[in-house]
């Protein structure tokens, strides 16, 4: 009789180890699901600030060209008078002196 026992106690031990160890595996998958869903919005949220950040960086460079335009407009208005003057002997007419004239048809 000892030895027909011993075999039904481990088949029950068998199927409560299955039992929990199908559970476990379960658990351990859907860890790792969340894991995964997790790096996958940290993926995504970086990829939006990634994609801000390219923005800002277009719109710094599209006022650096207009600084970089409006300066050399500027520096060239410069150089024309200061050549003008040193190189021809021009100077600059006071606006108050100008006077027009009309011509009427």
């Amino acid at each position: 009789m000892s030895t027909i026992a011993q075999p039904a106690l481990r088949r029950a031990r068998v199927g409560r180890g299955t039992f929990t160890g199908g559970v476990f595996w379960i658990l351990v998958i859907a860890v790792l699901l969340a894991g995964v869903v997790a790096v996958n919005v940290l993926v995504l949220r970086l990829n939006v600030q990634l994609d801000d950040l390219r923005r800002d960086r277009a719109e710094l460079k599209a006022e650096i060209a207009t600084a970089r335009a409006q300066l050399s407009s500027a520096s060239a208005n410069a150089r024309i008078e200061t050549e003008a003057a040193s190189k021809l002997g021009l100077v600059r007419h006071d606006p108050n002196q100008t006077t027009f004239l009309r011509l009427d048809p």
